[in-house]
Parts: structure tokens; sequence; C-alpha cells
């Protein structure tokens, strides 16, 4: 018998030309300890981890001892741009970034999470100052993967200038509001031309898969897991949630109906 579950994506997961079997992203921030964070990494399935750069080099809180908690020979570093309030900032830490992936390891890393996020109290990303360090660091070689609003017309303009990525939030970062901004990050998806992968305010499993149900390539989810009640458990709900999206997407849903259909045929009942 064929298992559905087992078919081939007929899109798998590119960016940058690498190839990743798991859509689901995870994060190292806010996190109890280490080993809440490791296990968690474990149970997501992730191959993904974003690291922020500036608390790493800083030695902040929560970040001692990172490093050495990650295999890296098995995740591949995101190093992120968060802290940064100007374009500026933003290109000076993805260099440290691209050397904190070699450090590693990871020699051909040239992944960067570009957030550029003015001081503030709602954490939203900065659309001009992205879109000027983006453009700065395709220049420079980097795999650049931009956190924006969900706007479609600045989605469209990073694509152009060569982000290998769109990231959409789904709603303020670490809100947990969820996805407030459907119809606009339907809209992207629509359009893009590259992985669109959704991220912040994510709260449940039930809206992960929503976000893939839609069309999202990938989802990435931090706050939601590292503050949970059991860490483990929601990374594990969260990388099936994400499977069961997209494997709906996959499958293609039945028609909406005004008026109710009989599950069973009317032809040939007992009695007829």
């Amino acid at each position: 018998m064929n298992n559905s579950i087992n078919q081939a994506d007929p899109k798998p997961l590119v960016i940058a030309g690498r190839h990743f079997k798991s859509r689901l992203i995870t994060g190292t921030g806010k996190y109890p300890n280490i080993e809440a964070l490791q296990q968690s990494i474990a149970m997501s399935g992730c191959e993904i981890v974003t690291v922020a750069v500036r608390r790493v080099q800083s030695n902040a809180q929560g970040h001692g001892g990172l490093m050495e908690a990650i295999d890296w020979s098995k995740i591949w570093m995101l190093p992120n741009t968060a802290g940064c309030a100007t374009a500026a900032e933003a290109i000076r830490v993805a260099h440290l970034g691209r050397e904190l992936a070699a450090l590693a390891g990871q020699t051909d890393n040239n992944f960067v999470k570009l957030e550029v996020i003015p001081p503030g109290p709602h954490l939203l990303p900065d659309p001009i100052g992205t879109l000027e360090a983006a453009e700065t660091l395709v220049n420079e070689g980097f795999a650049v993967l931009p956190y924006i609003h969900a706007d479609p017309v600045l989605a469209q303009r990073l694509e152009q200038v060569g982000c290998v990525t769109v990231m959409p939030l789904a709603s303020p970062i670490g809100s947990g509001q969820g996805l407030t901004n459907l119809e606009n990050i339907r809209l992207i998806i629509e359009a893009a031309q590259v992985p669109v992968v959704v991220d912040a305010g994510i709260r449940m499993p039930s809206e992960a898969a929503q976000a893939m149900e839609l069309g999202a390539d990938a989802l990435l989810i931090n706050s939601a897991i590292a503050l949970s009640v059991n860490p483990a458990r929601m990374a594990q709900a969260m990388a099936l949630a994400t499977k069961a999206g997209r494997d709906a997407l996959l499958a293609g849903a039945m028609p909406r109906r005004i008026q109710a259909s009989a599950s069973s045929p009317k032809t040939g009942l007992v009695g007829s």
C-alpha cells in the first residue's frame, strides 16, 4: 500500500541552494536553561536554528554555553541581527554572524536573518532600514532572510534585490497573538518566487498548521516553544503541526459547500 505520509514533497524546501527536510526553524532565546533548549531542538527535528549574534557576543543571560550546547555539524546556524536599530548596525552584526558560523565549523555559511527594529515597545521591523541593509548585504555575498511586516509590496522589493526568503510576521514578536496578518501573508505567498517563512506571533500548533495549509514554505517558532510549560513537548507538537499543515496543503482540501452533502450514496440502500 502506498503510504501518502511517505510520498516525496513535490517542492522541497530549498534556501540559497541548500535543501532542508524540516520546515520548522527554531530559536535559542527565552529558554529556562540550556537543557530545555537542547531537548526542544531534538524534539522539534529542526535543521536550522537562529542565534542572536549580539547576545552571544555579550554572553547575555541564558546564552552562556550556547555555542557548545548545539551540535553545529547537524544544525545549520542562522545568525540574526536582533537588537540592531539601524541598517548600519545590522550590516556590521551580519559580518560578526558570519564569523560566528565559521567558528562553529560552517565556513561556507553566509546566511543571515536580517532584523532592523527601532527602539520601542512594539518591536516592529523598520521596512526602510531593512531594505537598505538587505541591498548592501546581498551585494556583499550574504544569503539574506529578512524579517518584515506582512507587506506584499516590501516582500516583492526584497525579493527583487536578491533576498533568498521573505519572513513576514504573523503578529508582533513574542506576543502569541497568532495569525493576525493572515490575508497579507496569503498575498505574499501567492506572489513570492522565494520561500516564505512565517515568523513571530504563533502561539499554538493549530496556528502553525494553518500557516502551512495557507502555503507557507516554513515557520520560525521560538517564544511559543521556549515559554511553554514543557518546551520539549511543545517543540514536538509544533513539528507535527508543521508537517500536518504541509501534508494537508499537498493533499488538497475538499471544496466548501453551502449545503450539507451526505457521506453515503442514496442508491442501493437496504429496503429501497
